[in-house]
Order: C-alpha cells, then structure tokens, then sequence
C-alpha cells in the first residue's frame, strides 16, 4: 500500500469513527503520539498531511511502512522536536495564533535553505510575479472597490434574475487524475445542495454536500461524514448562486492586490467571516468572471490551501457557467471537464443524503 494511501485510509476510518463516539484526542485513539495527543483525533492526519507537503516527503520519510508507531527513523524524533519548536514559538511569540509552520522555513524540501542564493544574473533583484508580495497587474491607475468587482461579476455571469430561473443542473462530463479519465456526473440544487458521483473500477464514488454537512462513499461501503474542516469547504463548493451569496457567507469583503493569472489581468478579492478560514477570489478584469477561488482547511499544524481554476465558461439558458475547473492541493490535483448540462432537471433531495447502509 502507498504511503497516500495510507493516509486516505487513516482520514476515513478517523472520521467513521468520529461519526460514532464522543471526539476523543489523538493520543487516546492513535498509539505512541507524542507532541501533538492533545489535537482531536481526526486532526491528526491532516496535521501530517500538512507536514508531508511542507517538506516535500512521504510519510515514509519518518515513518515505518506498517508500523507507524515505531520509533526506529531519527528522522520521526527529529520532527517531534521540530513540531514541539514551532508550537512552543507560536505560543510565546505569536498568542497561539499558528504563524510559523514548517512551510516557513523548509518550502517544499526535507532539509531548510539557511543561505540566500547569489544572484545567476545582472537583473535586479525582485518577488517573484505573481505570488504575495509581487508586483501589482495593470500598470497603477484607479483600482475597482470591493463592491464594483462583485457587481461586474454578477452582471458577467447573466444577472440575479437569470441565475434564479435556474434552480437545478445536472452535468455530465469526465474527471481527469493523473492522466487517466473516468465518467462524472455532478448534480446542483440551490441554494446549497452537491453531489459528485464518479464511476472507477466497476464502483461509484460518492462526494456530496445535504445542504447541511458533507459526506462521502464508495459502492458498497458505508458512507461516512466528512470532517466538520471538510465540510466547510464543501458547503462553500455547493452555493448554486455564488456570486449573489458571496457577501452572506462572508461580510468581510476587502480588494486585495491585483495579480496576473495565465496572462490576465485580475482583480482579487479576499473574504472572511468570523471563525473561518479566508477566501481568495480573482476575477479576469477583461471579463468580469471567476478565474480563481483559494480557500483554506484549517489543521493544527497550519492551513492547506486548496486552489479551484475555472474555465471554458459557456451560456447556460442564459447563465455564464464554467464547464472545466482543476481543483490542486499539495498533495494532488484533478480536473473536471463537463461535456452536457441539463438546467431544472428534476433532481429529489434524496439524492444529496447520505446513505443510511452501504453505498449503491
């Protein structure tokens, strides 16, 4: 078994579990956690998730293949000195808030870049283009409000009163992983209602949100509960009408500074609302239509992005809609391509719930 895997696994029988007993720490579910058994349970992964990635490793790196509460790498002790380096840092210096984390200092590679770089050419020196920090797109000049950059969305994508002659869609295409292609369908109700339904080896795998929580499944087995984390960010994927709903979900809406995205131009928005993790939106300031949306799953070792890239946006009874969006985290990506829309299908509720057995 691969070490992703393992970690697929581990998530989910976490999460069964969570469904099922009182949430218990980390240290009382999982065998021989140190630093981090105090964390909820279903944290755990997800905390090592984040690890993996900032370092650029599997969980080989540290762990023993089948036994994962083995103490036998020096380099699982080290990353227990390091967590509890970071932890105690955010305590001191930063109120608990988590600002330092293992991206802060190691960027993707097991072992920290500790010298700057000489410069390989006479240009100055600069951020990178693009990134936070970098410099702004569109040569200066008047920046749209806040406000503005939602109107021209909403105006962009149809209006308010075409969006809500459609109440349902269902979209059938195909989903793109790793170069290999499988059927999809995805079916919408307003006002938060999702569920995608891939067909892989002979089952069906099942990533729904009710309108309420998240949930998931595979053919025959029992569908289990996202994590509230998960949820989240599969509730803010089910709006049916995002752009009229984006300043509910979150009140902050402030202009950020406009970026470059594949060669256009676009205006950024970030959102945030009490309690949760912000949201980063860019715009094509050509068109007015979503491009981008970063949104963030808050872990104890630091946030995960996840960045959602829309494209190929088509008329849909009079609704601009994209029927291609890649969704990329650190630890892999897919893409969606929708060959066939179908609006006010004639979608029951039941198809959003989950199952209360095994999955069909």
């Amino acid at each position: 078994m691969g070490t992703r895997a393992f970690l697929v696994i581990a998530a989910s029988a976490a999460a069964v579990w969570a469904q099922t007993a009182p949430v218990k720490t980390a240290g009382e579910v999982f065998k021989n956690v140190q630093v981090l058994k105090d964390i909820p349970a279903d944290q755990l992964v997800p905390s090592m998730q984040f690890i993996s990635a900032a370092l650029g490793v599997e969980c080989t790196g540290c762990h023993v293949q089948g036994q994962m509460d083995a103490d036998t790498k020096g380099a699982k002790r080290t990353a227990r000195q390091m967590i509890a380096m970071t932890l105690e840092i955010n305590k001191n210096h930063f109120n608990g808030r988590t600002q330092v984390t293992c991206e802060t200092c190691h960027r993707g590679s097991e072992r920290p870049v500790s010298i700057p770089p000489v410069l390989e050419s006479d240009a100055a020196m600069h951020p990178a283009a693009g990134g936070p920090g970098g410099p702004p797109a569109g040569g200066g000049g008047t920046l749209p409000t806040a406000d503005a950059i939602l109107e021209k969305y909403i105006a962009s994508v149809g209006g308010a009163d075409a969006m809500h002659k459609v109440t349902s869609r269902e979209m059938t295409g195909k989903i793109l992983v790793n170069g290999n292609s499988s059927p999809i369908e995805v079916l919408t109700k307003a006002p938060n209602k999702r569920v995608a339904i891939t067909e892989m080896g002979g089952g069906k795998s099942y990533t729904a949100f009710d309108g309420t929580e998240g949930w998931m499944g595979n053919s025959g087995r029992p569908a289990r509960a996202m994590t509230p984390q998960e949820s989240e960010a599969s509730g803010l994927d089910a709006a049916f009408y995002l752009p009229l709903q984006l300043k509910e979900m979150y009140p902050q809406l402030r202009r950020g500074r406009p970026e470059t995205i594949d060669g256009k131009e676009c205006d950024v928005l970030n959102a945030s609302a009490q309690g949760h993790p912000p949201v980063r939106l860019y715009f094509d300031r050509a068109s007015g239509l979503l491009v981008r949306l970063v949104r963030y799953t808050e872990t104890p070792m630091g946030r995960m992005p996840a960045q959602i890239d829309y494209a190929d946006y088509r008329d849909s009874d009079g609704v601009k809609i994209p029927y291609r969006w890649t969704l990329s985290r650190p630890n892999g990506r897919f893409t969606i391509q929708i060959d066939n829309v179908k609006n006010n299908a004639e979608i029951p509720d039941s198809a959003f719930e989950k199952p209360a057995g095994e999955v069909k």
